[in-house]
C-alpha cells in the first residue's frame, strides 16, 4: 500500500505580524504596483523599488544583462544627469544600493523621511528616461567584465558554481550564471539595453515598496504625481520551464590553483510556491546552522574530514537546487568525503531529526524571520521578496505558523524526496599547480 502524503501546514497568518503590516495598496493606471506601510517610530524611510525581471528572463547571446543594467541603472536621466543620483541622495542624508539575482532586480535607499519627494522624483527619473549611450554601456561593460574575473574567473567557488549549474541544468534559463558568459558580457549592444529597458523596467512590470514615517495619502499623490504619467511597456514575454527530468547522478572535475579540494553537490528542488519549500528551509538549518548543527558536528568536529560544510536552499520562482558545499582539507579524498555526507543524509532519511533538532531549526528560522522585519529596510525588502516569489506579501506573515506546524515526518519524507542519488550532480575540485607563466587556467570535464 502507498504511504499516504503528509498533509501540508495551515496557512495561518501570525497575529502579531498582521498587527505591524497595515499596508496600503493601489495599483495606477500604467500597472505600477505600490505597498505603503506607515511606522512613525522615527523620522526615516526605505524604498524598494522591485523589477520582475533576473537572468531568467534572458537569452543566449545577452546573458548578463540582467546585472549589467543594475549598473547602467546609475548613470544619469533626463533630469538628474551622470552621478547626479548618489550626490542628490547623499546630500539628503540617504544611502543606496541594488542587486539582480536569478528571478528579480531590485534598487532600494534608505533616507530621512522629509526628503521622501526628492527621492520618489530621483527613482521615477530614471524609471522613465533613464540615459542610454554608448559611452554609458562601455564605461560599464568594463565594470562587469572586471567584477565577474574577480568573482567567478578567479574565485574557486565562482568556478565550481558555474560548472554546477551547467550540470543541473540543461534547458533552463537557470544554467547560465546571473553575471552572465563573458563573450555575452562584450557583445551586448545599445539596442539590447534599450529594447530591454523598455520592456523590463516599465512600471506594469515593478513594485513599490515604501516603509517608515509616511502619511499613506500624501505618499500615493506624490506617487502619483512622479510614475503617473510614464508609459507602460510590452508584456514581458513567460518564462517556459522546459528543463528535463535528471535520468541520474551528473559529474564534473575542476583543476584550478588551490590550496585544497572542494566539493559542491545539488539536488534538484521545488519552486518557492510549492509547501515543500518551507520544509527544506527547516532541513536546511538542522544540517548546517551552527556549530552544534548535524553536518557541521559530523564532518568538521567529529570525523575531521571537511573544514567548512555548509547547505544553500534559496527560493526560485521555477524549481532550485540545494546546494552542499564543502571545504576539504589538503589531503583529504574527496570521495571519502563525499560518502561520509552521503551517509549522514541516509540516515536522516531513515530516522529524521530528533526532536531537538527540528525544535532548534524552527526556533532559528523564526527568529531570523522576526528580525529581518525589525527595520523598515527588512520589512520593504521581505514584502517585495514574498510578493515576487510566493505571489502575495501577505503569505510571508504565515511562515512562523508554517514552521512551528511541521512534523518531523514531513521533514524526513521531503529528505527522501529531494536527497535521492539519481537527483544529484557533483563538481569536484582538484588543486592543480599555476601555469608557469604565472596565469591561472581552469580545466574543468564532465566525468561519466
Amino acid at each position: 500500500m502507498a504511504k499516504a502524503q503528509a498533509k501540508p501546514a495551515p496557512r495561518v497568518a501570525d497575529p502579531i505580524l498582521q498587527s505591524l503590516f497595515d499596508v496600503q495598496e493601489a495599483t495606477l493606471p500604467n500597472g505600477l504596483r505600490v505597498r505603503l506601510l506607515a511606522n512613525p517610530q522615527t523620522p526615516v524611510v526605505s524604498l524598494y523599488t522591485f523589477f520582475q525581471v533576473g537572468s531568467r528572463n534572458e537569452r543566449p547571446g545577452i546573458t548578463g544583462i540582467s546585472h549589467l543594467f543594475e549598473h547602467m541603472m546609475f548613470n544619469g536621466a533626463k533630469k538628474y544627469g551622470p552621478k547626479k543620483f548618489d550626490q542628490v541622495l547623499e546630500s539628503n542624508g540617504g544611502r543606496s544600493n541594488a542587486y539582480t539575482s536569478t528571478d528579480m532586480t531590485v534598487y532600494y535607499e534608505d533616507f530621512a523621511s522629509d526628503a521622501l519627494e526628492t527621492v520618489l522624483d530621483l527613482e521615477s527619473d530614471r524609471m522613465r528616461s533613464l540615459r542610454i549611450n554608448d559611452t554609458a554601456l562601455t564605461s560599464e561593460r568594463q565594470v562587469v567584465m572586471e567584477e565577474r574575473r574577480v568573482r567567478v574567473d578567479n574565485d574557486i567557488t565562482g568556478i565550481m558554481d558555474e560548472e554546477l549549474g551547467t550540470l543541473v541544468w540543461k534547458a533552463h534559463a537557470y544554467r547560465w550564471p546571473v553575471i552572465g558568459w563573458m563573450k555575452d558580457i562584450e557583445n551586448i549592444t545599445r539596442q539590447d539595453c534599450e529594447q530591454y529597458f523598455r520592456t523590463y523596467y516599465a512600471p506594469n512590470n515593478a513594485v513599490l515598496y515604501i516603509v517608515g514615517d509616511i502619511e499613506p495619502k500624501k505618499t500615493l499623490a506624490l506617487v502619483r504625481k512622479y510614475y503617473g504619467d510614464i508609459p507602460r511597456g510590452p508584456t514581458p514575454a513567460p518564462v517556459l520551464n522546459a528543463e528535463p527530468d535528471q535520468k541520474g547522478e551528473r559529474r564534473a572535475e575542476v583543476r584550478h590553483p588551490a590550496q585544497s579540494p572542494a566539493l559542491m553537490i545539488a539536488y534538484r528542488g521545488p519552486a518557492a510556491r510549492e509547501q515543500d519549500t518551507f520544509l527544506l528551509d527547516i532541513l536546511q538549518y538542522a544540517l548546517t546552522r551552527g556549530e552544534g548543527s548535524r553536518l557541521v558536528k559530523k564532518l568538521v568536529y567529529d570525523t575531521q574530514l571537511a573544514v567548512s560544510v555548509g547547505v544553500d536552499w534559496g527560493w526560485r520562482l521555477d524549481p532550485g537546487i540545494i546546494l552542499f558545499f564543502l571545504e576539504l582539507k589538503p589531503d583529504s579524498n574527496p570521495r571519502e568525503v563525499e560518502q561520509a555526507l552521503y551517509a549522514e543524509l541516509e540516515r536522516l532519511v531513515k530516522d529524521g531529526l530528533t526532536e531537538r533538532e527540528l525544535q532548534k531549526a524552527k526556533n532559528n528560522l523564526r527568529s531570523d524571520h522576526l528580525r529581518e522585519l525589525a527595520t523598515n529596510s527588512g520589512r520593504a525588502h521581505a514584502m517585495g521578496h514574498y510578493e515576487a516569489l510566493l505571489g502575495s506579501w501577505r503569505d510571508g506573515l504565515s511562515l512562523p505558523s508554517v514552521y512551528a506546524a511541521a512534523t518531523n515526518e514531513q521533514v524526513r519524507e521531503v529528505a527522501r524526496k529531494y536527497l535521492a542519488p539519481e537527483g544529484r550532480s557533483v563538481v569536484t575540485l582538484l588543486p592543480s599547480a599555476p601555469e608557469a607563466d604565472g596565469a591561472e587556467a581552469v580545466d574543468a570535464k564532465e566525468v561519466a
